[in-house]
């Protein structure tokens, strides 16, 4: 039974609202409105220009309003191969190409023995950004199966077997997180939209190992991903209806993940799937990340007034629909504030019926 509780600040804040997970890298630490650039700094200067960024990082998610918040990602070239860049096992130099998630092919490291942690990977830079706020915190990991599709897999041959690996890792890693201070551990799973025979099949299961034991609140962001092209060709195929929730939904309702965190605004998604997961915290996606245009508070209200139909108001967090880091420094700037105000407007609202 999970003891830890969010702070206070947290459990007296209406609609607390949060980001998925990135934000954009400044122009001295890597090129700006690209995703994964190369970072411009080397050994001791990129550590200090990565702390100096995740500083950066908190003070504009201050001062948009932002409630829970995070890193902004700043110490991560990528969501994913950044924390297996940190395993043994596997091997960056001999890089296979694989189709990503069905959609698109990319250059990617191959295992070619037993995977490992030999030590933490986030955790001083968790406790960096823990040292530099009392506020809520939350940090991503990749998911289990979400690992496993940006791999090639030449020594367990197996997509569980694998993932149930990387499953451990991340259960070890995300306990030293805990330690320092975390209050939401997030679980990225874009993959969870694409291979729905595996999520049901395991997994979900993975995800249940990767959170085994934590007493602090734990999450899983399952989106459509970044607003790169190949994403937004995918979802002109998916027709008038975005229906991928509906098929692991069931699932996650009766997993023991606290927080479904996942894309609402200016999708296709039915917002009465978010019935599937009446129970749930809901960290619901209010902001697009796929385009320039910046939501005006009454467009966001308007989302997060559509998810209170299916989702309790203590329950609802409102959030971006993905990572921003492509964009431009003001122009996620001006989303935050956006989510901000028009989670404020609906705060309102919800005072003036009681």
């Amino acid at each position: 039974m999970k003891t830890h509780t969010l702070k206070t600040s947290i459990q007296n804040t209406l609609l607390p609202t949060s980001t998925a997970g990135s934000l954009p890298k400044p122009s001295w630490l890597a090129q700006p409105e690209a995703l994964w650039s190369p970072w411009k700094l080397k050994d001791e200067e990129l550590i200090d220009g990565k702390h100096d960024a995740l500083r950066v990082s908190l003070q504009e998610q201050q001062q948009a309003g932002i409630d829970i918040v995070s890193d902004g990602e700043q110490t991560r070239q990528h969501f994913v191969t950044t924390f297996i860049e940190h395993l043994t096992g596997v091997d960056f130099v001999n890089r296979k190409t694989v189709k990503i998630r069905d959609r698109y092919e990319a250059s990617v490291p191959t295992v070619i023995g037993a995977v490992s942690r030999p030590k933490s990977v986030f955790v001083e830079d968790a406790k960096l950004l823990r040292q530099q706020t009392s506020q809520p915190i939350k940090w991503a990991l990749p998911g289990p199966m979400t690992m496993i599709d940006t791999l090639y897999d030449d020594h367990y041959q197996s997509r569980e077997k694998l993932a149930w690996e990387f499953a451990k890792i991340l259960n070890q890693e995300a306990k030293e997180l805990e330690a320092v201070g975390v209050d939401i551990i997030q679980f990225d799973e874009p993959a969870f939209n694409v291979f729905f025979d595996e999520v049901n099949d395991w997994g979900i299961a993975c995800l249940e190992r990767a959170i085994e034991g934590l007493k602090c609140e734990t999450a899983v962001h399952i989106c459509y991903g970044y607003g790169i092209k190949a994403n937004t060709d995918w979802k002109k195929t998916l027709g008038s209806e975005w229906r991928q929730y509906e098929e692991a939904f069931p699932k996650l309702q009766q997993s023991t993940i606290d927080i479904i965190s996942l894309e609402c605004h200016n999708s296709h998604v039915p917002m009465e799937l978010l019935e599937l997961i009446r129970g749930k915290k809901v960290m619901v996606g209010a902001i697009d990340v796929a385009t320039d245009t910046i939501e005006t508070p009454e467009e966001v209200a308007k989302t997060l007034r559509e998810a209170l139909k299916y989702v309790d108001a203590d329950k609802l967090y409102p959030c971006t629909n993905c990572g921003m880091a492509p964009l431009s420094r003001n122009v996620a700037r001006g989303k935050l504030k956006a989510l901000s105000v028009g989670a404020e407007i609906i705060r309102r609202e919800l005072s003036n019926k009681n």
